[in-house]
């Protein structure tokens, strides 16, 4: 073997123990009694559609602006009786957020592909022998929703949510990162802030080959987002057979920014900790430290392939610090070494 397959295949040791400690990382926060109280009650919350979303919004915004909630944005929204079965009891004086609860109504028909066979069933009707029944919907109703600020009751169950890291990035790195981004055709530009990509630091369009950046973040976080991105454009896409679940892809993607940055001594863990685990948890039928595992030799092979595509040289200073291959591990914090902050950020896709 030569130097250079030695030295290579040192390189690619490392990014492999960088993976699994992240894997470790991941399934030791999650595996908490505190992660798994949280899950469990944000489970009991209805998913919301966009519109009701844009409803919910809006009216809370008016009530922070006439002083009747202590937050400008709303965090767990339910029904009167929800609340209620959740040890919680709206306060007086709170107006509900009108929204649009679907009516469903029961059809049945003895000939399901004869679309005009169909006919609706009573209240109380049952169905003749043969029939098939299905649900569809009718109509909507107005109901009403409250956020948890507009109610008194136990504490809410907290997540560990990722924090934006803060601080200057290696020099060079953007640039490195932004050359590989147009290079695979997609054009790189900035936004003020996250309002221009729903609430995201960052979106990856493959329809348009476009990649957009907030601008308002420390330049840590901003080269830590471009690298996600990229990994979205290396490993992902509109019709990418290998992500069968969006959870997957955002797992990858913030894996990658991870190992990237720890080969240039960044250390990424108090966001990508969080991040990974909560899109992991959301992959139905396996553990969140199944799905980080799975994902590995995809994440290496292009951690691995970034990394060499890059021109930042091998030393630790502020002008470029690519570790040197076979070089000792750059720092990595497990959750309990940092405390983590509260992000307020969509996900569309491929977005962070």
């Amino acid at each position: 073997m030569t130097d250079e397959q030695r030295a290579s295949s040192s390189a690619e040791e490392k990014l492999r123990e960088v993976h699994e400690r992240l894997a470790r990382a991941v399934e030791e926060l999650t595996s908490g009694d505190e992660w798994r109280r949280a899950l469990e009650f944000a489970a009991r919350f209805r998913t919301r559609s966009f519109n009701n979303t844009l409803l919910i919004w809006v009216q809370h915004a008016s009530a922070f602006e006439h002083g009747l909630v202590p937050e400008p944005v709303p965090t767990f929204v339910a029904g009167f009786r929800q609340w209620q079965q959740l040890g919680h009891q709206v306060l007086k004086g709170q107006r509900g957020y009108a929204i649009l609860a679907p009516v469903t109504g029961n059809f049945a028909t003895q000939t399901p592909n004869d679309s005009m066979s169909w006919r609706r069933l009573r209240r109380g009707e049952r169905p003749q022998a043969g029939e098939v029944v299905r649900s569809r919907l009718i109509g909507v109703r107005p109901a009403y929703v409250w956020d948890v600020s507009q109610t008194s009751g136990p504490p809410i169950p907290g997540q560990q949510r990722p924090e934006l890291l803060r601080g200057e990035a290696p020099a060079d790195l953007w640039n490195e990162l932004a050359r590989l981004v147009e290079a695979d055709d997609f054009s790189l530009s900035s936004v003020p802030d996250s309002t221009d990509i729903g609430g995201a630091n960052g979106r990856t369009d493959f329809l348009a080959r476009t990649v957009v950046v907030r601008a308002d973040m420390d330049a840590a976080a901003r080269v830590k987002t471009l690298t996600h991105e990229l990994a979205h454009i290396r490993l992902h896409g509109p019709d990418h057979e290998a992500i069968s679940h969006r959870g997957i892809g955002e797992v990858e993607a913030e894996s990658v920014a991870l190992m990237v940055g720890a080969a240039h001594g960044m250390d990424t863990s108090i966001y990508t900790i969080p991040y990974v685990a909560s899109w992991a948890s959301t992959v139905n039928g396996k553990t969140v430290a199944e799905v980080v595992q799975d994902t590995g030799e995809r994440v290496r092979r292009a951690s691995v392939e970034i990394l060499d595509a890059l021109t930042t040289k091998a030393h630790r200073g502020h002008t470029s610090v690519q570790l040197e291959r076979g070089a000792p591990d750059a720092h990595f914090s497990r959750p309990a070494d940092r405390p983590v902050g509260r992000e307020v950020a969509g996900r569309p896709t491929c977005s962070r």
